[in-house]
């Protein structure tokens, strides 16, 4: 797999059926590991490593209902209260980061409210803070550290 923008993490892989797997330590069980797959992992250590956000806040891959249709976000951290503190939207290292991935992350957050959003394909990563109260994002060199 392709080196990312990200600190070195070590990871536990599975070779089964000609498949490798990546050990994810939030779902607690061996993903598939695709070019997608690789980023979200990275993305995860990066919060829990760097960040410092405990892996109970932390919720990967989960169906939202929007509009009627089910979606699949990323990466959640919740607050202590249960309100979101931060959506990530994870794409391959092949996917540029372009107004269409940025509107995505927008339609799950209008059903989410979260406080900050994070896009990354692994080598490009982007920050913004949401005011709602001014109806505008702010965007940000990097996310705050765990309280």
């Amino acid at each position: 797999m392709q080196k990312l923008n990200f600190p070195e993490y070590r990871f536990r892989f599975k070779n089964s059926e000609n498949k490798v797997s990546i050990f994810d330590r939030i779902r607690k069980k061996f993903i598939i590991l695709t070019p997608e797959e690789w980023v979200r992992q990275h993305t995860v250590h990066f919060l829990i490593d760097e960040k410092k956000y405990p892996e109970s806040l932390i919720n990967v891959e989960k169906l939202i209902k929007f509009n009627d249709l089910n979606k699949r976000y990323d990466i959640i951290i919740f607050n202590p209260d249960g309100s979101i503190f931060l959506i990530v939207e994870c794409k391959s290292t092949r996917i540029k980061i372009t107004q269409e991935v940025f509107d995505q992350i927008a339609r799950y957050n209008l059903a989410l409210n979260a406080e900050y959003l994070m896009i990354t394909n692994g080598i490009d990563h982007y920050y913004c803070q949401m005011n709602y109260t001014e109806k505008k994002y702010t965007f940000l060199k990097d996310i705050p550290n765990h309280k």
